[in-house]
């Protein structure tokens, strides 16, 4: 066998991250039309993004040659005053998970430990353990975050706590007063990563005050996203909102240029379009009527979902179903990697997506 240098041991452990099946694989794997194949894996937004987005990306072809702005100005300036908080309280990365991986390099070690629900989104559990630290997951309550008994297990050496709300892949919420509690019971040489992804797509009156929060608690960390609301998937955006001294600490072990300049441009004019915002809510509502109506006809059970996708489980294996679907051309996200086996779950896409997914469904689980 030939031989290789051998990684260390934390990395060994790590199993590497599974995306959504991509529409062109399915279509070489089972001889499709790949316009006949629907999606519905990765929480993408069906309607796309901004009409301004294109616009403003092809104005970067003239500049394809030179690197991006390393610091983000236009966007951090976009992004400061929709927000209300200083320039210097905002982080940009490659995603969203691109700055959950800094807080990891800057804040743990194999000394130390960080706090994580179960069914938690994976990358929580990556990031600990590309850095050899001990993870301590949590058990779940109701498939979310039981944030009593993730307090309760604070330990000595523990230096980050990761909370998604709402949480992948199984769509529940914690309401904001409840966050807020924990927040200020945590000791505050714990780093608190508060990730609001799904953000955009909680009704007004649901979603929390994280911005604010942030000029209160110098140790928490608020990160979002453009690739789900914005549509912007491909572009990899994300940002975090902190104190300016974790800015300052995640900006020494950020890559630099880790934004490349079609994603700043992007990124930048999709936050003008709030309309487009509302309007890919006002889908994702109705789509999710869509998703749980042939769910309930079916007698299926699911966890009720605040983001853009549903969980569905099955009395048989997940696998099975999702094999199935697949080969009627319907792609969903299997779930066996975070110990849901008996779960899929599905992405909102457009109404002639939804009822393609519908009448797959109800293919499988009749015949």
């Amino acid at each position: 066998m030939p031989r290789f240098p051998t990684p260390i041991d934390c990395v060994k452990r790590i199993a590497p991250y599974q995306p959504g099946k991509p529409i062109e694989e399915l279509a070489r794997e089972l001889s499709l039309d790949p316009e006949t194949i629907v999606k519905l894996a990765s929480n993408e937004n069906p309607l796309g993004c901004s009409q301004s987005v294109a616009h403003e990306v092809s104005r970067e072809l003239s500049d394809v040659a030179r690197y991006p702005d390393g610091s983000g100005y236009v966007l951090k300036e976009r992004l400061s005053s929709k927000l209300g908080i200083p320039a210097d309280s905002l982080i940009l990365g490659n995603g969203s998970n691109d700055i959950l991986e800094m807080a990891a390099i800057a804040f743990l070690d194999h000394d130390r430990s960080a706090i994580y629900s179960e069914f938690c989104f994976v990358v929580n559990k990556l990031a600990t353990q590309s850095r050899a630290a001990r993870g301590i997951e949590v058990p779940s309550i109701g498939y979310g975050h039981d944030l009593e008994r993730m307090h309760e297990s604070i330990e000595n050496d523990t230096r980050i706590v990761f909370i998604s709300n709402p949480n992948n892949p199984t769509g529940t919420f914690i309401p904001p007063a409840e966050i807020l509690r924990f927040i200020e019971s945590v000791p505050e040489h714990i780093l608190i990563i508060l990730d609001e992804a799904y953000y955009e797509y909680l009704p007004e009156n649901s979603q929390s005050e994280s911005v604010n929060w942030i000029k209160r608690f110098p140790n928490l960390l608020v990160t979002r996203t453009f690739s789900k609301i914005y549509g912007l998937a491909s572009f990899r955006v994300g940002y975090g909102m902190a104190s300016p001294g974790i800015v300052e600490i995640l900006n020494r072990v950020r890559q630099p240029f880790n934004v490349n300049s079609y994603g700043l441009a992007a990124a930048a004019a999709a936050l003008l379009d709030d309309a487009f915002v509302r309007i890919s809510v006002q889908a994702n509502n109705a789509g999710m009527k869509q998703l749980i109506a042939v769910v309930e006809e079916l007698e299926l059970a699911f966890i009720p979902s605040y983001g853009n996708f549903l969980t569905i489980q099955f009395k048989q294996a997940g696998s099975d179903v999702y094999m199935k679907l697949l080969e009627r051309g319907v792609i969903v996200r299997p779930l066996g990697g975070y110990g849901l086996n008996h779960h899929l779950r599905v992405s909102v896409g457009l109404e002639s997506d939804n009822e393609r997914f519908c009448v797959a469904l109800k293919s499988v689980m009749r015949s």
